[in-house]
This record gives C-alpha cells, structure tokens and sequence, in this order.
C-alpha cells in the first residue's frame, strides 16, 4: 500500500481533509499554517481537525475549518464502558465524514489507528523512529522522514508532512483567531478598571513554574515601565497557583497603572487583549506563541526550552534566552515539578532595554 502512495496523491481529487494533532495549547497554534496551506491549494475542500478538547478554544474561531472533532480525555474517567461509547462515537462521526486525505501530525498510536480506520485513500504520517513497524506503516500510506526535525523549528516540521502533496505553495503564517464578541469582552474589563489608552500585556506565568522568571525580577521591570508612564495589565491561566503567582508579583508593584485580569478571560479573549496590546512581555507559554502570531511587539523569555522548536516564530521583538547568561541543564533532563527557576539568569535591565527598544 504504501509504495502506491505517490500515484493516488498526484490522481485522487481531494475534497475533504482531517489534520489530526493531539498536544498541547501551544501545539495547536502551531498547526494553523498546515491548515492555511491546505486551504490555499485546496480552496474548495472540507477541512477538519481532530484534537483534545480542553485545546478546542485555539482553533475554535479559524475560518479555514469546517468542523472540530475533539477527544475529551476525563472520558477514561467515565468507565469503562462509556469510554469506549464515546471512542466508537467518534469513529463513527469521523468515518461518515469519509475523507480523502488525512494529515496525522501526532506521535500516538490512538492517532494512527483513527487515521487508518477512517479509510482514507491518502493518509500521511511521520516516519518516527519509536514507531517503526508493521502497525504504524499499516496505518499510512505514506511516511515522512522526520531527520530535519532537530534542526527545524516546529512549524517547520508540521509543514515537512504535506512534502508527498508536492503543493506549489505553503504557507509559513502562524494565526491566532478571535471573534468581535471576544475583544468587546476584553475591552469591557479594561474600562472597569479605567484602562482607556495603550497598554502592555504582561504574562508572568506557565503551567510550568521552571519557565517562569521571579516574582522580584518580574515586580522591579513593571515598575522601571511603570516610571515610564505605561500601563500596564498582567494575565494569568485561571489555575490557583497562578493567580497567587501574579499576586505574589503585584504586593512588590505601585498600585498605579497596574491593573490584573488574572485567570478573568478565556483563551480567545486573551488573544484579543494581545491584539490590541502596544507589547507583550512573557515567558515561554501560549500566550508568547498568541502575541507573535498577531504581530503585537513580544518580549519572549527563555530558559531551557528547545529554543529552536520553540521560539516565538515569525516574531516582531526579543526573544531572550537564559542560556546566553548562563548554563541551562538539559531540557530532557529537567523535572518539570522542580522549584527551580532557570529564566532568573537573565537580568533584569536586559528585559528593560528590549521593552523600551520596541516602545519607542
């Protein structure tokens, strides 16, 4: 089957597309230029994707989709016959869609059997080397080499799957979407706490507090911006420690022109509060990835990320990494529940200096 691969893609019209990907947030931001490009060669056809639910907000608004079909994984919580209820629901939804070309960007086996028991003709995968065998071959008809990928950043490696296609072009564009509704919302909250003019979005936090730079860092550069007349609003995830986080951050800040909409907006709110935002200061999280996908000057902080799969693309700002001050252990090797906190390698005044070189 998949030495046929090459002759049904060049012969098989393409009228309906599933692009699957199961991670994270980010991840999902991620996937928006394979979508664009889909959509420009194939400008006609039904586009779908298949991903996590609690990640469903990222593309909910993206006007190149079709439908959005979504796993919730609290269903193993369920039982376990209502999981498989729900497993063969799915099944079911994603074959009467009967697709012709299926575009398997995730890494799981429950990914590639969904791909082959759709029956699509064309189903594409990557050729990773943990899944080499007989059952993840079985369930593609064409694998892709994933050899580049530790030298390219992640959209280029998404976009490295669609090669069997030969499209004449793709687009390298990451996209964030939002609805009217989301900035009426988000500007509703701004004029309850008398924001009327620019402001800066700062995002201190991360689900994971070893991407996080202190509290006292943070604290003193807000207030070096808030010496410079600018207003300033800092956003959170709605998680508890989070919040207490960004707490933490303003009990050591002037009260005056710093306001928090910590864990208030939803993803798309969020993004729309960025949109309209003169900067964007934050760590390595979603919201970076939001803030350089809407062109709003972004001041990224890095500690030890896979800087080149993960730096803010295509991004109009800085991105700073900790490792140019410092050592930085290896990312694979790092608990992510440590209390450590990398990114405080980096000084306070290079933050300061990036944020007023993108203000002036």
């Amino acid at each position: 089957m998949m030495n046929d691969a090459p002759a049904l893609i060049f012969n098989l019209p393409v009228q309906r597309i599933l692009i699957v990907k199961l991670r994270y947030h980010g991840d999902m931001l991620l996937i928006t230029p394979v979508i664009s490009s889909l959509r420009q060669n194939y400008p006609q056809a039904q586009i779908d994707v298949l991903l996590y639910q609690e990640t469903h907000e990222m593309l909910a608004s993206n006007p190149a989709l079709s439908n959005i079909f979504a796993i919730d994984r609290q269903w193993k919580k369920q039982g376990t016959l209502t999981h498989l209820r729900h497993e063969l629901s799915l099944l079911r939804q994603l074959k009467a869609q009967r697709y012709d070309l299926v575009v398997n960007l995730a890494d799981q086996w429950r990914s590639a059997i969904l791909t082959r028991l759709t029956g699509a003709p064309i189903r594409l995968g990557f050729d990773f080397p943990k899944r080499r065998g007989f059952v993840w071959h079985h369930c593609h008809t064409r694998l892709v080499p994933v050899s580049d990928h530790a030298h390219q950043h992640t959209v280029e490696q998404n976009l490295s799957l669609l090669a069997p296609l030969n499209l004449p072009a793709l687009s390298q564009r990451v996209t964030m979407s939002y609805e009217a509704q989301d900035w009426q919302a988000s500007e509703r909250l701004l004029q309850q706490q008398g924001v009327t003019g620019g402001y800066i979005v700062v995002q201190p936090t991360s689900r994971w507090f070893f991407k996080c730079w202190s509290e006292e860092k943070m604290a003193a550069t807000l207030c070096a911006l808030q010496a410079n007349g600018h207003q300033l609003v800092i956003t959170s995830g709605p998680d508890s420690r989070e919040k207490a986080m960004v707490e933490r951050i303003l009990a050591l800040c002037l009260p005056q022109s710093v306001i928090s909409l910590a864990g208030q907006l939803t993803l798309r709110q969020l993004a729309a509060l960025i949109d309209h935002a003169k900067l964007f200061v934050g760590v390595d999280s979603v919201p970076m990835h939001m803030a350089a996908a809407l062109k709003t000057p972004c001041i990224a902080l890095f500690g030890p990320s896979k800087l080149i799969f993960w730096r803010p693309w295509q991004v109009i700002g800085h991105a700073i990494w900790a490792g140019d001050f410092g050592e930085l252990p290896d990312p694979d090797t790092i608990n992510t529940n440590t209390k450590e906190r990398y990114l405080d390698l980096i000084p306070i005044d290079a933050v300061i200096a990036a944020a007023r070189s993108q203000l002036v």
